[in-house]
C-alpha cells in the first residue's frame, strides 16, 4: 500500500493541499464495483471551468439589457400609443344607423320610406318599407339590412341596395351612420355614460314616375297575361322630349317588402320559390329583357329607305302574299310569305297594314326594286340606338342585337344569305331589342329626329342627340303609324278622345312557331306628341285574338279619364 499512498500524497501536493481525501485513498479498482454509480459513487468531482461562468453571466446581462430596452419602449417611446389603445379597448362603439332617404314619385307620393320616426342609440335598425301596390318591385328594388354576428359585432355595418333604384342611388340614399361610445368592463357590461356622434340621414329622391300610371300599366299587362294567356309582359311610357319615364312595368314581379323584411321560414321558402320561378320574376324586363321585335322595326327600315333614296313614299309595290326566290342551282325555290296579300301598297299603307312583302323588297331588293342591303339596315338601326344601351339610370341594362354577316359568321359559322336580309328587315331572324331601346327609337320618330336618354331621377337634365332626319320623311312615317291606329293593325287604339299613332308587331318563336311575342308601340297625342309607349306580351298562342294592343288600350282609356297626359 505504500506506493499507493505515496502516489496519493504526491497528488495532494500537486493540487496544493497538505491533506489527503479519504476517497482518494480508498478509490481503487477493487471496490468500484460495489459503489452505486446512479448516486454518483465512484466518480471524482470536477470543478466548472472559468469560461462557463463568464458565459452564464453574459446571458444574464443580455437579458437584463433587453428587459430595460423593452420597458423604455413601452413607457417612453410608445407610451402614449399604448395608453390610447388601452382606452379604446375599454370603449364599445354602438352604431346609430341613419334613416335611408325616401323615394317619391313625381307627385310626392311615397314609394319607399322608413317605419321608425326617432333615432335609437342602441344599434337598432330602422325598417325599410315599400308601397304595397303592385308594379313597383323591379323598379324600386330592395335592400339588405346591416348584419351582426352572435357576439353582437356588425360585420355589415350599412344598408346595401340590391336592385332597382335602391341599388342605382345607393350612395345618395344611405346617409352616414353615427355611433354611441360607451365604457365597458371585461364582461362587456356598460360602466358609465356615453358619447354620441349623430348620423346624417340619406337624401330623399324624387322620380319621374307617376305612381297611378305605373300601377295601371302593370295591372293592364297582368290582366291581359291571365286572359290570353301570356307568360309575362312589360311596358314603358316615356316623355319623348325629356326622356322622363312615366311608367316602367315588369310582370310578373317579386315582392320587395318580402325580400327586405323576410323573417320566417315561410318567408324564406317563398323567396326560394321566386328565385327558381321559370318566369324570371327578378328580371326587369323593359331594361334587361331581350326580345325579337318583329314588325315594330318597319318604321325604321322605311326611314332608312327614304334617306337612302331606295324608294319614294308614293311608289307602289304589288303584294301578292309572297315573293319567290328562284334557286339558281335548279333546286327547290325559296318562298317568303306575307301574312296576307295587301295588293298595291305604298309606304304609308305598308306601315299601317304591316306588309312583310313590301319590306322584304325594300330591305333586300327584288326584281326591279333595289334594296337597302344588310349593311345599311345595320347602319340605320344603330343610328336609332338599337344594339346599344340607352344609359337609363337603372342597373343591369342590356343591349340588343342587330344581325349582320359578321354576327352570323361568329355565332353560326355560316355565310350570310339574301333570305337573312329579308327576315332582318321585318324584325325577325337574330334581331333582338329591349323595350327601352324600342321606346327611345319611337320617341325619335315622334319628336322630330333626336335620341333622348331615358331617366328616372327627376332632377337629371335632358340629354339628346340629333339624328339629322328630314321632316318630310318623318311625316310619311307618322302618317302611316296614325293610319295603323285608325284602320290598320293597331286599330284597337282608335280610342275616342285620344289620337294615337302606332305600330304593332308579332314575333314568331321556336321551330314550330306556335308561340309568339306580341308588341305594340307608338306615341300620343298624334297632333302634338308628348309620350311614346311600348308594350310586349311574351309567349302567347299564335291564334290568340288578344295582343299587346289591348293592354295599352286599357291603360290609355284610364289615362284619358283620370289624367291630363293624353291631352
Amino acid at each position: 500500500m505504500l506506493p499507493f499512498l505515496r502516489t496519493s500524497e504526491s497528488k495532494a501536493k500537486k493540487l496544493g493541499s497538505s491533506n489527503i481525501n479519504p476517497e482518494d485513498v480508498f478509490l481503487d479498482s477493487s471496490n468500484i464495483s460495489l459503489m452505486n454509480t446512479q448516486q454518483l459513487e465512484g466518480h471524482i468531482e470536477r470543478p466548472l471551468s472559468h469560461h462557463t461562468g463568464f458565459i452564464f453571466l453574459g446571458f444574464i446581462f443580455l437579458f437584463f439589457f433587453l428587459f430595460v430596452l423593452k420597458v423604455f419602449s413601452l413607457q417612453i417611446t410608445n407610451g402614449q400609443f399604448y395608453v390610447d389603445k388601452s382606452d379604446r379597448n375599454h370603449l364599445k362603439s354602438i352604431p346609430i344607423f341613419a334613416y335611408r332617404g325616401t323615394i317619391l314619385d313625381k307627385n310626392q307620393n311615397l314609394l319607399a320610406w322608413n317605419e321608425t320616426t326617432n333615432f335609437d342609440f342602441n344599434g337598432d335598425i330602422p325598417k325599410r318599407v315599400y308601397i304595397d301596390e303592385p308594379g313597383f318591385s323591379n323598379l324600386l328594388g330592395y335592400v339588405s339590412y346591416p348584419k351582426k354576428d352572435s357576439s353582437g359585432i356588425f360585420w355589415q355595418d350599412e344598408y346595401i341596395g340590391k336592385d332597382g333604384i335602391e341599388k342605382q342611388y345607393q350612395d345618395r340614399l344611405q346617409g352616414t351612420k353615427g355611433e354611441r361610445l360607451v365604457a365597458v368592463d371585461a364582461h362587456n357590461n356598460i360602466e358609465s355614460g356615453s358619447t354620441v356622434v349623430y348620423p346624417q340621414n340619406g337624401e330623399n329622391i324624387v322620380l319621374t314616375i307617376d305612381k297611378d300610371v305605373q300601377n295601371k300599366l302593370y295591372e293592364s299587362i297582368k290582366d291581359l297575361a291571365h286572359k290570353a294567356p301570356f307568360t309575362a309582359g312589360s311596358g314603358v311610357i316615356m316623355n319623348i322630349q325629356t326622356g322622363e319615364i312615366l311608367a316602367l312595368a315588369s310582370y310578373p314581379e317579386y315582392d320587395n317588402n318580402l325580400m327586405t323584411n323576410a323573417s320566417t321560414t315561410e318567408d324564406m321558402n317563398q323567396i326560394t320559390s321566386d328565385l327558381n320561378d321559370k318566369s324570371h320574376k327578378f328580371l326587369n324586363r323593359p331594361v334587361a329583357g331581350l326580345f325579337t321585335p318583329g314588325s315594330t322595326v318597319k318604321p325604321f327600315i322605311a326611314i332608312a329607305a327614304l334617306m337612302e333614296g331606295i324608294i319614294t313614299p308614293e311608289k307602289q309595290i304589288l303584294s301578292t302574299g309572297k315573293i319567290v326566290i328562284k334557286n339558281k342551282y335548279g333546286g327547290e325555290d325559296t318562298v317568303f310569305r306575307d301574312w296576307e296579300a295587301h295588293g298595291l301598297t305604298d309606304m304609308r299603307k305598308a306601315i299601317s297594314e304591316s306588309s312583310d312583302e313590301y319590306f322584304y323588297q325594300v330591305g333586300g331588293g327584288y326584281e326591279n326594286q333595289k334594296g337597302l342591303g344588310i349593311n345599311l339596315i345595320d347602319k340605320y338601326a344603330r343610328m336609332f340606338g338599337f344594339g346599344s344601351t340607352t344609359g337609363i339610370d337603372l342597373p343591369n341594362e342590356n343591349s340588343g342585337v342587330i344581325p349582320t354577316p359578321e354576327w352570323k359568321k361568329k355565332v353560326f359559322n355560316e355565310t350570310w344569305l339574301l333570305g337573312d336580309t329579308y327576315h332582318t328587315a321585318i324584325g325577325q331572324y337574330g334581331f333582338q331589342l329591349t323595350p327601352l331601346e324600342l321606346v327611345r327609337g319611337i320617341s325619335a320618330i315622334a319628336n322630330g329626329g333626336y335620341l333622348v336618354t331615358p331617366h328616372l331621377l327627376k332632377e337629371l337634365d335632358t340629354n339628346r342627340v340629333t339624328l339629322g332626319l328630314r321632316a318630310q320623311d318623318l311625316k310619311v312615317i307618322t302618317d302611316g303609324m296614325r293610319n295603323g291606329a285608325i284602320d290598320g293593325t293597331g286599330k284597337a287604339l282608335n280610342i275616342e278622345g285620344v289620337h294615337v299613332a302606332t305600330k304593332s308587331g308579332t314575333a314568331e318563336l321556336g321551330v314550330t312557331k306556335q308561340q309568339v311575342n306580341s308588341w305594340i308601340s307608338g306615341f300620343f297625342p298624334y297632333e302634338n306628341p308628348k309620350y311614346a309607349f311600348v308594350v310586349i306580351m311574351e309567349k302567347g298562342d299564335r291564334h290568340n285574338p288578344y295582343g299587346a294592343v289591348f293592354a295599352m288600350k286599357d291603360t290609355l282609356e284610364w289615362m284619358r279619364d283620370n289624367t291630363d297626359y293624353t291631352k
